[in-house]
């Protein structure tokens, strides 16, 4: 709490935004952007609680401050406040800090929990869930996700400040895409041939992916390999598993015509989904659950996956709406390699899908605009 003490001056005018990791600061970051926009008087204080949220975004400029959250407790939560003096605070999808929420309460500051998600398994909704459903009083409003959501906060009584606003990562995919700038080299590598390109993925979907591309229906499909990790260990067995394959890093050097290409950098798999004809979201066959499906889905493409996608309310709906395929589970026993079969030789059929993916994203936009409508209709801030 140094630095801000340092740094924040008794006549700041601070908006404060809270977000657990990289992905909730995923959902916040177009909320951050346009309160920045219609409020440039104020500044922007952004916390995180996780390192991996912290670490890579540390030097976002959309922010006056990034700092690590300090260690909830009354004393730490009264001395940050003090010195912060935010007139706005949110908090984004599940972070609920009990002491903080209290002394914001107190304070009177206005308090807004965004892209909320609630399922009935939380202790929010059990018989011993007084003192988290104390902490979601504490909010002016909950802004959640879905009407699933908003049912199960009527059941405990808080609809009365809660409304559906939807999830604010669709209107953070749809912004990416129309900025996307080319990535050099893919159409190249990609030449005329369909591309299946493989985003954050893990070693289980890598051979999942590795033994459907050994079928002769498949040979022309080209793929690209972005991932999750991308240690000098992960890469060699990439390429074990691929022993054709080449890296971005030296691929303009070699020219080689390999159907695979392994990406070994950070930063590029949002644009990469626009060169591909069919799309492999990765972490469905890893116990934390599968990785963004919408950065694939604004593309206009088909999204498949694996079976851990239960608790991503968005890939379940993308499933409903007939824009992503999941394989490998009792209600889906389909394998991958029919799935990409069927859709690379069905061009009508993976042109469809990849339709309704596109209008499912586009349809699922607008948060942002809804959450920055109650911030000025009920004078939140001023300029």
């Amino acid at each position: 709490m140094q630095y801000l003490q340092q740094h924040i001056g008794a006549a700041d005018k601070v908006i404060w935004m809270h977000c657990a990791s990289l992905g909730e600061f995923e959902q916040g970051r177009p909320l951050l952007e346009a309160l920045r926009s219609q409020y440039p008087t104020y500044r922007i204080l952004l916390t995180f609680f996780s390192p991996s949220g912290y670490e890579v975004q540390k030097n976002y400029k959309g922010a006056d401050w990034v700092c690590y959250m300090p260690l909830d407790g009354p004393r730490t939560a009264k001395r940050f406040l003090s010195i912060t003096h935010p007139e706005l605070v949110i908090f984004v999808k599940y972070e609920l800090w009990f002491f903080y929420l209290k002394k914001i309460f107190y304070q009177k500051i206005p308090l807004l929990l965004v892209s909320a998600l609630f399922r009935e398994d939380m202790n929010f909704f059990k018989w011993y869930g007084g003192l988290s459903r104390k902490m979601l009083v504490r909010f002016q409003h909950l802004f959640v996700q879905n009407e699933s959501s908003l049912q199960l906060l009527k059941q405990i009584g808080l609809h009365q400040n809660s409304s559906v606003a939807g999830d604010t990562r669709f209107d953070r995919v749809i912004t990416i895409a129309e900025q996307a700038q080319p990535i050099e080299g893919i159409e190249a590598f990609k030449s005329d041939q369909p591309l299946l390109v493989a985003g954050s993925t893990w070693p289980e979907d890598e051979r999942a992916i590795q033994e459907a591309l050994a079928d002769p229906q498949l040979r022309s499909l080209k793929l690209i390999v972005a991932p999750h990790e991308i240690s000098t260990q992960h890469i060699a067995q990439l390429k074990e598993l691929f022993p054709s394959a080449v890296c971005y890093s030296t691929w303009e050097k070699e020219r080689t015509t390999s159907r695979v290409l392994i990406m070994d950098n950070y930063g590029m798999l949002s644009r990469l989904y626009r060169y591909a004809t069919v799309a492999y979201i990765g972490g469905g066959l890893h116990r934390p659950g599968i990785h963004n499906t919408l950065e694939a889905a604004v593309y206009c493409i088909p999204v498949l996956f694996g079976p851990q996608h239960k608790k991503h309310a968005e890939a379940v709906a993308l499933i409903k709406a007939g824009g992503a395929f999941s394989f490998g589970s009792a209600e889906h026993p389909s394998d991958l390699k029919t799935i990409l079969s069927d859709l690379l030789h069905q061009p009508a059929q993976c042109k469809e899908a990849g339709r309704k993916s596109g209008e499912f994203v586009k349809q699922q936009g607008g948060a942002t605009h809804k959450i920055i409508h109650y911030i000025q209709e009920n004078r939140l801030l001023t300029n």
